[in-house]
């Protein structure tokens, strides 16, 4: 951490979601808002001072993308770069056609404005991405079309880490202009080449928030999708706020000078967390790709755990981290990043280390972990063997302090009835009740849980057992949802 910041937590791992006021924002931040408050576009001299400050920090900023400060503009937020820059593009090139293509792992606000496309008429391609979260460059080429208007891919993935091959991916995309939301990445690793738009965040870097970059390459056909204002090149309409400019563009300058050395030093933490995870905590999968990654972020779920409670715990013992997973979702819906992946999305917890991170903090957090998953677990009643025996017969056991799901069983196959049951009772009742058919013997899960299409699937890539697929429910005695097979292995 940062030295003079003061957290109302004992360790903050969520530097994904924002970063703590960079010590050098601070400090440029209270010295602009004395000699930064005038409007920047008047003639007189505190008006020129403010441009002048307004100016150095374009300039800043520019040089840390690659880029001309006249392609520079500053927004409200990250989001607000993504809204303006996807809709900007697509209007600019709706001569073109009104195709958008981006990939299935996108952050939320491509996700919405891509609604809002296609809502209005034009048509959408998400292209899929592998297990560890990567598109492969040819397959998002091969879904462009003459009419494509924008294509979207991230620098590199909030939820999981996963660095996306953007340069690559660029060099394929010919007159298609390619918006790049580097929200994660701006200020710890190098811009990817080939961007036509790029979108960044100060919150992410340890810049204040309320501040968004939107970088517009020169000659790339772009119309504001709002009304006219000669203000940020005419692409964000209002007053800027000069201060918080300022120390955005310090931070920025500071963490790009700071990761040269900080990487390499996080990027070791993440691997101890990455390998030693597996080996303390029974049923844990890491998630994202373990070499093409963000050198602070690691993500891994456990099996048969709340992903609400488990992080509630884990604030109890002084960790400040955070989930994609569906049970902490206020949609009660999967994470669509896990989702996209095929991965176990029940569970999560996302480590992003912020710079500076002490090696202690990161070696309490692994000593405190099991014993937290533990205490998390332990109301199910499951039998789990050490990491060490993972991958043989699945852990049954009694629950007598929760009700079970139904179930009935005839001959080599037995029917348990999750309905009505939030993420992870139907993968708890699987794994606790799997033993009760022969070898060879099939499982039908009914659930209405949507996380549930992804979980058991998941759980059978963990356990060894067979999933065979998904029918309705009502072919099973359900009068709902689905009912997911599983075939015992072992």
């Amino acid at each position: 951490m940062h030295p003079g910041v003061s957290l109302n937590v004992t360790v903050y791992f969520d530097v994904a979601s924002t970063a703590p006021l960079h010590p050098v924002a601070r400090q440029a931040l209270t010295a602009a808002l004395d000699e930064g408050w005038a409007d920047p576009a008047r003639l007189y001299r505190s008006g020129r001072q403010a441009r002048m400050l307004l100016d150095a920090a374009r300039e800043t900023v520019a040089e840390v993308l690659g880029c001309r400060a006249d392609e520079i503009s500053f927004t409200a937020s990250g989001t607000q770069s993504v809204q303006l820059g996807m809709l900007g593009a697509l209007h600019g090139n709706r001569r073109r056609g009104r195709h958008l293509v981006h990939s299935a792992v996108e952050h939320s606000s491509v996700l919405h404005t891509a609604e809002r496309h296609q809502a209005a008429g034009g048509e959408v391609t998400a292209v899929p991405v592998d297990q560890q979260g990567r598109v492969d460059p040819a397959e998002f080429a091969a879904a462009l079309r003459p009419d494509t208007a924008l294509a979207v891919l991230q620098s590199a993935n909030h939820e999981v880490g996963t660095v996306q091959p953007v340069a690559e991916t660029a060099a394929r995309c010919g007159e298609v202009p390619l918006l790049v939301d580097a929200a994660q990445s701006a200020g710890r690793m190098d811009v990817p080449a080939g961007w036509s738009l790029l979108a960044a965040s100060a919150h992410k870097w340890g810049g204040p928030a309320g501040v968004g970059v939107l970088a517009v390459r020169k000659g790339v056909r772009y119309a504001s999708p709002l009304p006219a204002d000669e203000r940020e090149g005419g692409r964000v309409p209002g007053f800027v706020n000069v201060p918080a400019i300022v120390a955005a563009a310090a931070s920025l300058r500071a963490v790009r000078a700071e990761a040269e050395r900080e990487n390499a030093r996080l990027h070791e933490l993440v691997e101890r967390i990455r390998a030693r995870v597996p080996r303390l905590v029974p049923e844990v999968e890491v998630v994202g790709d373990p070499v093409r990654r963000l050198p602070h972020l690691v993500t891994f779920s456990c099996l048969y755990v709340d992903g609400e409670v488990l992080l509630g715990e884990l604030d109890r013992a002084g960790f400040a981290v955070s989930s994609g997973s569906s049970c902490t979702s206020s949609t009660l819906t999967p994470s669509h990043v896990l989702a996209a992946m095929g991965v176990l999305t029940e569970g999560n917890v996302r480590v992003s280390l912020p710079f500076g991170t002490a090696e202690a903090d990161v070696e309490r957090f692994l000593a405190v972990l099991p014993e937290v998953v533990a205490g998390v677990r332990a109301p199910l009643g499951l039998d789990l063997a050490p990491p060490s025996a993972a991958g043989k017969d699945s852990g049954e056991g009694a629950g007598p302090e929760r009700p079970e799901a139904s179930g009935r069983i005839a001959g080599r196959l037995l029917v348990l009835d999750a309905l009505g049951k939030r993420c992870p009772l139907p993968v708890i009742e699987l794994a606790k009740r799997i033993g009760e058919v022969p070898v060879g013997g099939t499982v039908a899960v009914l659930a209405d849980d949507e996380a549930a299409r992804l979980d058991v699937p998941a759980w059978c890539g963990m356990r060894g057992q067979e999933y065979l697929g998904e029918a309705p429910a009502a072919e099973y005695g359900g009068d709902r949802g689905s009912a997911y097979l599983v075939r015992r292995v072992s």
